[in-house]
């Protein structure tokens, strides 16, 4: 909206002792003709904006002009604590309001502070997808955050394995997670997980929840993890470890469950090796991750595990004695 752009370069401009027009038109996503309209207008309704001719020319405020315009609206405020994940923020459709308020919060500070900001931008950044992975943004996402801010009811379908169930949710938070989105949402009596990505269709209801004063989202989301991260680990493996190996398994296996075995062990045998029990996901994956630590891990069970390691091995023993 014309009149949203026109606030903004008001706030741009009080923010900085002068900016030129190929640097407003790049913060406002228009034409630098665009710019020169804009000026002309904030002139016309009486802001003090003062053009400087030549190279180094630019636009900049005179008289020590202060706007008012610098209140926070709900929106805003919200997307200001949320604006060290930008990535976050454009998903769900706030990078605007973010923008704003930080150019609100800029306007309202001494001249000697307003760079506060960028020197925190420029020292810490946070970069949630994982490593290898192109992130998705879920379609629904920016519907699904307006349900939350709101305490909006919705009706959503929702795929499991191969069926789609429908369920009214209460939707109560958002979680960012290695790229991917979640939901923590009432359904019935009890706060389940959601992931956003499988959500088919999502529709804002008239009626609005009532949240649980109690609930705490980092707490929720914490407890949930862990059970998430016991509960995959179905099976179990039997491993004699060198002491290299036992530095190693932490960075090959599941971490919790590397440290879990690692306080089980037993003292080392003569050549300091220790025999652990292992909880892991599948005996497919403690294989690829087991193999990470070539010799200095031996699998000794179950039996058929043990036999694909002798397997792989030999296989690797003939490619190398073949060279």
């Amino acid at each position: 909206m014309r009149a949203a752009r026109l606030i903004r370069m008001v706030l741009l401009l009080q923010s900085r002792p002068s900016m030129t027009a190929a640097e407003l038109a790049r913060e406002l996503e228009v034409s630098e003709r665009t710019v020169a309209r804009d000026v002309l207008s904030l002139s016309e309704a009486g802001v003090p904006v003062y053009a400087d001719r030549g190279r180094a020319g630019g636009y900049r405020l005179i008289g020590g002009y202060r706007t008012r315009l610098t209140g926070l609206g709900r929106s805003e405020v919200e997307a200001l604590f949320l604006s060290g994940v930008p990535a976050a923020l454009r998903d769900m459709g706030l990078a605007d309001a973010a923008s704003a308020a930080r150019l609100k919060v800029s306007a309202a500070l001494l001249p000697e502070l307003r760079d506060a900001a960028d020197g925190a931008a420029q020292r810490f950044h946070l970069d949630a997808p994982a490593w290898y992975r192109e992130p998705a943004t879920p379609e629904l996402l920016p519907t699904v955050a307006d349900a939350v801010w709101d305490n909006r009811r919705v009706a959503a379908r929702y795929r499991r394995k191969d069926a789609e169930v429908e369920r009214e949710l209460e939707p109560y938070g958002l979680v960012l997670k290695a790229g991917v989105w979640y939901l923590a949402a009432r359904s019935g009596t009890d706060v389940r997980v959601y992931r956003i990505d499988r959500f088919t269709s999502v529709t804002l209801l008239d009626d609005r929840f009532t949240r649980d004063p109690d609930f705490d989202l980092p707490a929720f989301w914490a407890e949930r993890a862990a059970q998430f991260a016991r509960s995959i680990l179905r099976d179990e493996v039997t491993v004699r470890l060198t002491p290299t190996g036992a530095r190693q398994l932490r960075h090959v296996t599941d971490r919790a469950g590397a440290d879990e075995a690692l306080a089980a062990a037993g003292e080392p045998d003569e050549q300091g090796r220790i025999t652990v029990t292992l909880p892991v996901e599948s005996l497919d994956v403690a294989f690829s991750q087991l193999l990470g630590l070539g010799p200095e891990g031996e699998v000794l069970a179950p039996a058929a595990l043990r036999e694909r390691f002798a397997a792989a091995a030999a296989r690797t023993y003939g490619l190398y004695r073949e060279s």
